[in-house]
């Protein structure tokens, strides 16, 4: 079955990286109104070769939490497609079943703590603790239970409380429209992902619960995004939602998410139950399904972190590499 826990908890559902972009551009002085009601969001970049096309949507993190959705241009495309390709994915099945999953609950949970009943304030030096502490005043409160927590799961639930504080929500929900859009119009559709067996998740969680995870550079990437970024995450947002690939692009920034990725990828459990190289093999399964996708449909869309499309590394890029052309949105 595939354990939705047990791949968060490993990062299945965030292992596709996102690009790295250039430095960030100084954040907005003033407080950012977060737009709402319905939105077309950016138009679509076109990758061709020969007379087939594959449109390609890209899609951000956070959205605007009020906004709804609603491109015509991608109900068009889809419309007219032969085949959608969803974003792209990791996932954990495991051995036994919906029966077995369920009595990993406990071993998980126990899995986001530091060992020995150590507390933030014993594993992070004092100066990013000091800073930690009126960041999580803020957006996390007086509760006791994230001091439990080892740095990349406390700054994950820092991340996601501020985010929601500042008008922005995680989950933009864009893929599922597209799926849906798919469906409503009788459209193939494909996820290229990757499936990770466990024969023994338990042995995997004690060893991951047991083992050193090098992630204060998560923690620290994460409170100085917050510390600096949160006014230009709320204008990326709003230039997402109307559209604006220009600001996009002017406000580009290194996602604090990819220090807490490799924190996790580079972990021995992680490592030794053939975890460590998800991204690439991500990065090949989605390659290959593009290229498949380009040779066997007229036309085609496809569902993509924008970090994969602007990135100079990116997926899109490695497909302008290999020879197709690509064009942005107007």
């Amino acid at each position: 079955m595939r354990a939705a826990l047990l791949g968060c908890l490993l990062f299945a559902s965030t292992l596709v990286h996102a690009a790295e972009l250039p430095p960030p551009a100084p954040a907005a002085v003033l407080e950012t109104v977060v737009v709402s009601g319905e939105q077309p969001g950016p138009g679509l970049w076109r990758v061709t070769k020969d007379d087939h096309v594959l449109w390609v949507l890209g899609t951000l993190s956070p959205l605007p939490k009020r906004m709804e959705w609603v491109s015509r241009e991608v109900e068009r495309v889809v419309a007219g497609a032969q085949r959608v390709l969803l974003s792209p994915q990791a996932s954990v099945d495991i051995e036994g079943g919906a029966l077995a999953g369920v009595f990993l609950l406990p071993s998980l949970l126990k899995a986001r703590n530091n060992p020995d009943k150590q507390r933030l304030s014993d594993v992070v030096p004092a100066e990013l603790y000091a800073r930690w502490l009126p960041l999580k005043r803020k957006y996390i409160g007086s509760s006791g239970a994230v001091e439990k927590r080892r740095p990349i799961f406390a700054a994950l639930e820092l991340y996601e409380q501020a985010t929601e504080s500042a008008g922005l929500r995680l989950n933009s929900r864009v893929g599922d429209t597209v799926e849906k859009l798919a469906k409503k119009h009788r459209v193939a559709t494909e996820r290229p992902s990757i499936k990770i067996k466990l024969a023994a998740p338990r042995q995997v969680l004690r060893e991951f619960s047991r083992s050193e995870l090098d992630d204060l550079d998560c923690l620290r990437k994460t409170v100085e995004r917050l510390e600096t970024d949160l006014p230009a995450m709320q204008l990326r947002a709003n230039a997402w939602a109307v559209g604006d690939i220009e600001a996009l692009r002017a406000l580009p920034f290194v996602d604090q998410g990819q220090a807490c990725r490799d924190a996790m990828l580079r972990n021995s459990a992680v490592q030794e139950h053939g975890m460590g190289d998800i991204n690439e093999r991500v990065a090949a399964v989605w390659l290959a399904a593009a290229e498949a996708t380009l040779r066997d449909n007229t036309v085609s869309l496809a569902v993509l972190p924008i970090g994969e499309i602007l990135g100079e590394d990116g997926y899109i890029a490695t497909l302008r590499a290999r020879g197709y052309q690509v064009e942005a949105p107007l």
